[in-house]
C-alpha cells in the first residue's frame, strides 16, 4: 500500500504503520477478498438449475397436429372427423416430427368444434379452418372441463359454474361468474389434417389478477 495520495502528499494514518503491518493488513485484505469470491462462487454452483419443459409438457406449437383425446393410436384429425353442429371434441396437440402428444399438461387440452363459416364473426373467421374452431377445454374461472355443447343456443356451457362462452365469437363470455374468455387456438390445414397455425391467444387456465 503506498503512503502517498493521488496528490503526492503522505498519508499520516498509513505511513505510521511499519512495513511489517502494512504487509500484514494487505495480506488479510487479499485472503478476505479470495474468501468472498470462494463463497459467491459456491452460491453459483449451488443454486437451482430451472427445470426444462418436457416436449409433452409445452404449450401448442405452429405445425403441430391434433389428435383425438380418448384415441389409443395418435391419429391425425381432419376437418371431416369434427361434425358440424355436433358437441364439442376434444383433442389433444402433437408435434409431428417425433409424434410427442403434449398430453404432459391439463393446459394443453384443447375442445373442437365444427360450425358454419358464414357464423363466425372477425377473428374467429380468421382462426378457423374449414368451420373447425379449437378453444382451450379449460374453464379459466375454476379450471373445470367445458364439457357441455347447447346446440338450440350455440353455445359452450362449464358444468361446474355454468359459465357460457359464443364460440362464434372467440369464445367471448355471454353469462355466468368467469370474467375471461376462452383462449382460442388458432388453426389451419396441413396435408389435409388439422393443424396449429399460431400459439393460444391468451394463456390457458385459471389466471389471477
Amino acid at each position: 500500500m503506498a503512503c502517498t495520495r493521488e496528490s503526492g502528499t503522505q498519508h499520516p494514518e498509513c505511513c505510521s504503520r511499519s512495513p511489517q503491518e502494512r504487509s500484514t493488513e494487505t495480506s488479510r485484505r487479499d485472503i478476505l477478498a479470495g474468501a468472498s469470491l470462494l463463497v459467491l462462487g459456491i452460491s453459483s454452483a449451488l443454486a437451482p438449475v430451472p427445470a426444462r419443459a418436457e416436449p409433452a409438457d409445452e404449450r401448442p406449437k405452429p405445425g403441430d397436429l391434433l389428435v383425438a383425446f380418448d384415441a389409443d393410436k395418435p391419429v391425425p384429425l381432419e376437418p371431416k372427423d369434427i361434425v358440424e353442429g355436433a358437441r364439442q371434441r376434444f383433442a389433444w396437440p402433437m408435434d409431428p416430427a417425433q409424434n410427442i402428444v403434449r398430453r404432459g399438461s391439463r393446459l394443453n387440452k384443447l375442445l373442437l368444434l365444427r360450425l358454419d363459416p358464414a357464423t363466425l364473426t372477425g377473428p374467429t373467421r380468421e382462426h378457423a379452418a374449414e368451420g373447425v374452431v379449437a378453444y382451450s377445454a379449460i374453464c379459466p374461472h375454476a379450471g373445470c372441463d367445458v364439457s357441455v355443447w347447447l346446440a338450440d343456443r350455440k353455445m359452450l356451457e362449464c358444468p361446474c359454474h355454468s359459465s357460457h362462452y359464443n364460440p362464434q365469437e372467440g369464445g367471448v363470455v355471454i353469462d355466468g361468474p368467469t370474467m375471461r374468455a376462452l383462449p382460442a387456438l388458432p388453426l389451419k390445414i396441413s396435408d389435409g389434417k388439422l393443424a396449429v397455425a399460431k400459439p393460444f391467444t391468451s394463456r390457458p387456465g385459471i389466471v389471477q389478477t
